[in-house]
C-alpha cells in the first residue's frame, strides 16, 4: 500500500506539471476544436509514456520490447524536464515584470486603457516564446543525448595524503561508477568502458556502485565484459542504491563471479614490501532499509586496521563522508550524484548530498565525487560529461 500511495503522489505531481505545460502552450497557440483536443491528447501521451515502462519494470517484465519502450519514455522525460524548467523560468520572469509594471503605474501617469490590445499582444508574445522554448528544448535534448553516449572523459586527479608510504607514492587507482546497465544501456557500452579502464593500466580498479537497473537473469550477458577487468592490486566493488532495487544479494554473487572483490563494510590490506595501504568499502548509505544486515558502517570497515596506515574508503554516496571522517579515513571515493546530470537537477542534488562532483576536503578527509560513467533515467547530460577517473596518490 505504501508504494501505491507513493506512486499516486508522484504521478499526481507529474500530472499537475504536464497540465501546467499544456495550459501554457495550447491556450496561447489559439488552438480550438479538434486541434485543441489533439493537443491535450498529446500532453496525456507524453505523461504516460515514461510511466508505462516503469510499471512493467517493477512488475518484473523484461525484453527488447520493454527496452524500446523505455528509450521512448526516458527521452520524453528528459525533453519534458527541460521544457518544464524553461517555461517556469519564463513565467516567473513575466510575473516579476508584471509586478514591476504595476508598481511603475502607481507612480507614473496612466495611459489610456488598451486592455484588449494588451491581452492579444501578451498572447502573441507567450506563443512566440513557447515556439522558441520548444525548439531550444528539443535541441538541448539532442545535444544532451550525444553527450551522454560519447566516450567518457578521463579525469586525472592527484591527491596528496599525509603518511603515505614512499612505496605507494604514485599509486594509481581507476574509479568508474554509475554505469546503470539496464533498459537503455547494454553490453556494447560496457565493452567500451572496459576498454577505456584497461587502457589506463592502473595499479587498482574501483567500482563505486550503481552497476545495474534490472535482474541478474536479464542483464548478466550485458555485464559479462567486466570479467576482463584485471589490475595488479585487485578490482574492488561496493554496492549502490540501485543494486538494492535490482536484487542486491544476487548481484553481489554475480559481481564476485566476474572477478570483483566485493567490500561489504570490510577492508583489504594492500602490501608493497613492508609498506601497506588500506582499501575499505561500505554498502550503500541506505542499504539497511532493504536488507537489515547490509547497514552501511564505515567504522566496521575500518575495524582492526593497522595504526597510522593510510585508509581509502569506497562509498557510493558522498554523504558517507561524515562517518568516514570521524573514523579517520584519509580519502573517500564516491559517485551517485552524476554531477547533477543536467539542469536543474544539479542544484536539487545538493539538498541530499554534501558534494556533487570533484575533489573536496572534509575535515581531515579528502572526498572525490565522480560525475559517473553513464547516466540514469533520461539519456541526457548537459554540462556534466561522463567520466572515468584516474586517481594518483602522492605523499604530502
Amino acid at each position: 500500500m505504501s508504494f501505491v500511495l507513493f506512486f499516486a503522489f508522484w504521478f499526481s505531481l507529474l500530472a499537475l506539471a504536464y497540465w501546467y505545460i499544456g495550459r501554457r502552450i495550447i491556450r496561447p497557440a489559439g488552438l480550438a476544436g479538434w486541434r485543441r483536443t489533439v493537443g491535450w491528447c498529446l500532453v496525456v501521451l507524453l505523461l504516460l509514456l515514461p510511466m508505462i515502462p516503469f510499471l512493467f519494470f517493477i512488475s518484473g517484465a523484461q525484453g527488447t520490447w520493454l527496452d524500446d519502450l523505455s528509450w521512448a519514455g526516458f527521452v520524453v522525460m528528459g525533453f519534458f524536464s527541460l521544457l518544464f524548467t524553461a517555461v517556469v523560468m519564463r513565467d516567473l520572469g513575466l510575473l516579476a515584470l508584471g509586478g514591476i509594471r504595476k508598481l511603475f503605474r502607481r507612480v507614473a501617469p496612466k495611459p489610456p486603457p488598451q486592455r484588449e490590445v494588451d491581452k492579444e499582444r501578451r498572447r502573441f508574445l507567450v506563443h512566440a516564446s513557447n515556439l522558441g522554448i520548444l525548439g531550444l528544448s528539443a535541441g538541448a535534448t539532442g545535444y544532451g543525448f550525444l553527450e551522454a553516449h560519447r566516450r567518457a572523459d578521463i579525469e586525472e586527479v592527484t591527491i596528496p595524503l599525509a603518511g603515505l608510504p614512499p612505496e605507494f607514492d604514485g599509486f594509481r587507482i581507476v574509479q568508474f561508477t554509475d554505469v546503470h546497465v539496464g533498459p537503455t544501456i547494454k553490453g556494447d557500452f560496457v565493452e567500451r568502458v572496459v576498454e577505456q579502464v584497461l587502457g589506463l593500466k592502473a595499479d587498482m580498479i574501483a567500482f563505486t556502485g550503481d552497476l545495474v537497473d534490472g535482474s541478474v537473469n536479464w542483464l548478466k550477458d550485458d555485464v559479462a565484459p567486466l570479467a576482463a577487468l584485471k589490475a595488479p592490486f585487485g578490482t574492488f566493488f561496493v554496492t549502490g542504491n540501485h543494486e538494492y532495487y535490482s536484487g542486491a544479494n544476487a548481484w553481489i554473487r554475480e559481481v564476485g563471479r566476474l572477478g570483483f572483490d566485493v567490500l561489504m563494510n570490510e577492508h583489504r590490506l594492500l602490501r608493497k614490501g613492508d609498506a601497506g595501504l588500506v582499501i575499505a568499502g561500505v554498502t550503500d548509505f541506505g542499504a539497511g532499509e532493504f536488507i537489515a544486515d547490509h547497514r552501511s558502517d564505515p567504522a566496521a570497515a575500518a575495524m582492526n586496521t593497522p595504526e597510522g596506515m593510510v585508509k581509502v574508503l569506497l562509498a557510493h554516496q558522498p554523504r558517507s563522508v561524515f562517518a568516514a571522517e570521524q573514523v579517520g579515513f584519509d580519502l573517500q571515493l564516491s559517485g551517485h550524484t552524476h554531477g547533477g546530470q543536467f539542469f536543474p537537477w544539479n542544484h536539487l542534488a545538493t539538498l541530499s548530498q554534501p558534494y556533487i562532483k570533484g575533489l573536496h576536503k572534509h575535515g581531515g578527509t579528502w572526498v572525490y565525487v565522480s560525475r559517473g560513467t553513464a547516466y540514469w533515467g533520461p539519456p541526457l547530460r548537459l554540462g556534466n560529461p561522463p567520466e572515468i577517473t584516474l586517481i594518483t596518490l602522492r605523499r604530502s
